[in-house]
């Protein structure tokens, strides 16, 4: 196994445009299933949740393997909603390549222009596939200028197609320089074809498919596919420029192992299931691993390579691989197991979420159970951001829009036999300081404890986040202690005054005092937020609200409409691009005002607008037009209790 040629695909698409169908197909073309389940029936095998089957849509990524040309192709099918974006955004870290769905009805989508962005921005591979040429109503010429306006003038087209829109659409493989624009494209990546090209001379076939595969590889063009899952169309020339076409993994050395974590799953029978990328080394089954990020370590019980719903066991897997590994109970999602390897990349940014709901159990016998699902789904999306006020008996997650809001209400039903009510979500606002001023955070009683902070706060630039120094010598406050009081300033600042999290904030550590005999380390940790929120208090703190920025694309004869629709939204725009009665346009608006405006927008233009957002930036907001927060447990502002609560004093 450890030599077996590998490609790590993932399959991206708008929801709708069939990339599951297709999943299904490369499923069964492989051998691995002996029949092609269907998305409408509820049978496919990487939507394999019940709220997936029901919904007739993918909510989670999926990872299935399978053998094509004697190479194992890993094939991580994502959701295609934009409510499921942050999956999304993980799936991106461990996959070398992507096949990128098309429907040949739709055309490019809002969450396919996104998609394809985030593509890009990593320089990834990908390969696009048409899916759907059997449809009535479809025009592959006007698509494919549709394309090219819309992400990229670098497709090659390797396949001709006959009776298009018909059933009996037929998909013929075509000379690589059978295209004038093909060779067009190839001599603007090589210079030695460039000169043969500008001097008439015919290239030989060999060296166009030598320049050709290397641009593919380098994502410098991208070839394009057609076919159709409903009619298994087209789906064996797909998989075999996978193969053929899309590079592995990096090669590395027998370094020490290294991974990240990008999916946690709970199986019923055999436990939590960590889902990693291995980027260096190998790990074998009873191998202990370190997970970095937590510090600590743990022991791999059973090692697991999926295949559609079902998986094999397999004793050790290398670099380049993706893989299950079962016994590592503390692993979370986002996770680096092993030293951080260099090879480990960024994450990415799709979208934020900019909502938070508040979740009930039906029946309040149940409140711990919801407590403990909601954790658990927490450490499988950490996007949730679950916060859990014990003291109001309240639970929050935070969620991108409805779709997902209705989903986590079926999971829960579901999978752990919860009834849940959501109730209306809450724009995510946050606070920043309105001016500079001090706090002092002092706990010196009841001994044995001292512990002496003096902060200075003051307001920080738009989208600066929070940044922390220290000006107090060691002599008066010893090393160990300031590092409590900075590893203490993020939870220190989840609530303000206002009740939200404090961003674009400055703070400054300016006196403290330790005792030799009294002091210990949390004594800083409770003396810390006492401090911070003394110097919010003398600041005073202004709303802050998100912006998403968004792109148009509608009839022109719409402009007017929608522009005054963005006026009253408190939005801003730029001035449109108009293009043969079409008009591009951008802009930026603020959540707590559009969120209806996607479903209203469509109800305007019959369904034909299109509206790509993402987030913007947090920009101030009149405090008339935000909404404060009771503070959640129990403030630092309330000294006494505080100090109860932190000494774990305080009873429930």
């Amino acid at each position: 196994m450890a030599n077996q040629k590998i490609r790590n695909i993932g399959i991206f698409a708008h929801v709708d445009a069939g990339k599951t169908s297709i999943t299904e197909n490369m499923l069964f073309l492989s051998g691995v299933t002996k029949s092609i389940g269907s998305v409408d029936d509820g049978t496919t095998r990487t939507d394999f949740l019940e709220v997936e089957k029901k919904r007739g849509i993918s909510v989670r990524s999926c990872l299935t393997s399978l053998t094509w040309k004697d190479t194992k192709i890993n094939l991580v099918d994502t959701p295609g909603h934009v409510d499921f974006s942050a999956d999304v955004e993980r799936v991106l870290q461990v996959i070398d390549s992507a096949v990128l769905v098309i429907s040949a009805v739709d055309g490019v989508q809002s969450h396919t222009e996104r998609i394809w962005n985030a593509l890009q921005n990593r320089g990834i591979p990908v390969l696009l596939f048409v899916n759907k040429i059997d449809r009535a109503g479809v025009h592959l010429a006007a698509l494919l200028e549709h394309l090219e306006k819309q992400l990229s003038d670098q497709f090659i087209v390797l396949q001709q197609v006959e009776e298009e829109g018909l059933a009996g659409v037929k998909v013929e493989q075509g000379e690589l320089g059978q295209l004038e624009s093909n060779i067009e494209k190839l001599a603007g990546l090589d210079d030695a074809l460039l000169e043969q090209y500008l001097e008439g001379k015919k290239i030989a076939a060999q060296a166009l498919q030598i320049a050709f595969e290397k641009a593919v590889k380098e994502a410098k063009l991208f070839p394009l596919y057609f076919g159709s899952a409903k009619l298994q169309m087209g789906i064996e020339a797909l998989m075999d420029a996978i193969v053929a076409l899309l590079p592995g993994p990096a090669q590395t050395a027998d370094d020490d192992f290294s991974a990240l974590v990008y999916s946690v799953y709970h199986d019923k029978k055999i436990g939590k299931i960590a889902y990693a990328r291995i980027f260096e080394g190998t790990v074998a089954v009873k191998n202990v691993v370190r997970n970095h990020s937590q510090e600590i370590e743990e022991k791999v019980n059973l090692l697991r390579s999926s295949q559609a719903n079902d998986y094999q066991t397999v004793e050790m897997a290398s670099a380049g691989d993706i893989i299950g590994l079962c016994g590592l109970s503390s692993a979370k999602t986002g996770d680096i197991l092993g030293r951080p390897g260099a090879l480990i990349p960024e994450s990415v940014n799709l979208n934020a979420s900019l909502l938070t709901v508040q979740v009930k159990a039906n029946e309040e016998k149940q409140y711990a159970q919801l407590a403990e699902a909601l954790q658990l789904l927490a450490v499988e999306d950490p996007a949730l951001e679950f916060e859990w006020y014990r003291e109001e008996k309240e639970m929050h997650v935070k969620v991108m829009g409805w779709i997902q809001i209705e989903v986590l209400e079926q999971i829960l039903l579901q999978r752990f036999d919860i009834a849940a009510t959501f109730q209306d979500p809450t724009v995510v606002y946050k606070e920043t300081p309105v001016t500079s001023g001090y706090g002092i955070g002092h706990y010196t009683m009841p001994k044995p404890c001292w512990a002496i902070v003096k902060f200075l706060i003051e307001p920080g630039p738009r989208g600066s986040g929070v940044t922390y120094k220290s000006l107090v010598r060691t002599s008066d406050v010893h090393q160990k202690y300031q590092n409590e009081v900075e590893r203490t300033i993020s939870s220190a600042l989840k609530q303000g005054i206002k009740g939200w999290e404090v961003t674009d904030i400055k703070i400054t550590l300016v006196e403290g005092e330790d005792h030799q005999m009294h002091s210990r380390p949390g004594n800083f940790v409770l003396a810390t937020p006492m401090g911070i929120m003394l110097a919010l208090q003398a600041t005073g703190t202004r709303f802050l609200e998100p912006f998403i920025s968004f792109k148009i694309r509608a009839s022109d004869d719409l402009l007017g409409k929608i522009t005054s629709e963005i006026i009253q939204m408190r939005g801003t725009f730029e001035s449109p691009v108009i293009v043969d009665n079409r008009m591009t346009l951008l802009g930026t608006l603020p959540v707590a005002t559009s969120l209806n405006f996607p479903v209203k927008l469509s109800s305007m233009s019959g369904g034909k607008a299109q509206m790509m957002t993402s987030f913007h930036s947090y920009q101030e907001c009149p405090d008339a037009l935000a909404k404060s927060r009771a503070f959640k447990g129990v403030s630092p502002l309330d000294r006494s209790k505080w100090i109860l609560k932190m000494r774990k004093a305080l009873s429930d």
